[in-house]
């Protein structure tokens, strides 16, 4: 019974290898596998090629920490355009901050036109989410204002609000607390009507 078996797998193993050698005899070749490399772009004569020295640059080790930690101390700065001269802006601004309800000026320098306020925080937002709606949440104001972050009550922020000559308009310029510039320069962009 051996020889039987030696005569069938034999044959069966040539006719095998015959077969996988074969196979690439029936590919077709496509003509991404019959592309050949061309040459490399060149620069044209006359242009230069950008500096690249600086690409690759590895930061020292803690610089990103340092950075962060400056740019959260620093006070923002926005501002704003007018119409108006800055002696008219300033008047228009104090009548304005004088309603009180952006926070209390604490101080103001006519000289310098430039005022100290202190800013409001915001409140909460007054409607509750959907959750809090759907179950329950938010029928008692006066839990709400408890349960508020201590960041939305009581503080204020402080911004510095000066305003100069520019061109024939004048600049209106708030440093700061970000909440607070922010807040500032938004109430004041839109009660005045500028760019």
């Amino acid at each position: 019974m051996k020889k039987t078996s030696y005569a069938l797998v034999v044959p069966a193993l040539l006719l095998s290898v015959l077969v996988v050698s074969g196979c690439g005899a029936f590919r077709s070749k496509k003509d991404w596998e019959r592309a050949q490399q061309e040459a490399p772009l060149e620069i044209p004569p006359g242009l230069d090629t950008p500096s690249t020295s600086a690409a690759l640059v590895i930061p020292d080790v803690g610089s990103g920490a340092q950075a962060a930690a400056a740019n959260q101390a620093a006070p923002v700065s926005d501002g704003f355009i007018l119409a108006d001269d800055a002696d008219a802006a300033y008047r228009r601004i104090g009548e304005l901050l004088s309603v009180g309800d952006l926070g209390k000026v604490t101080s103001h320098d006519d000289a310098t036109h430039t005022y100290q306020i202190a800013v409001n925080r915001g409140k909460p937002e007054g409607r509750p989410g959907f959750f809090r709606r759907m179950f329950g949440g938010g029928k008692n104001a006066d839990q709400d204002a408890k349960d508020a972050p201590a960041s939305a009550a009581g503080a204020a922020h402080t911004v510095q609000l000066a305003v100069t000559s520019s061109g024939t308009g004048s600049e209106v310029r708030a440093q700061g607390d970000a909440d607070g510039v922010r807040r500032v320069i938004d109430a004041l962009k839109s009660r005045m009507g500028s760019k």
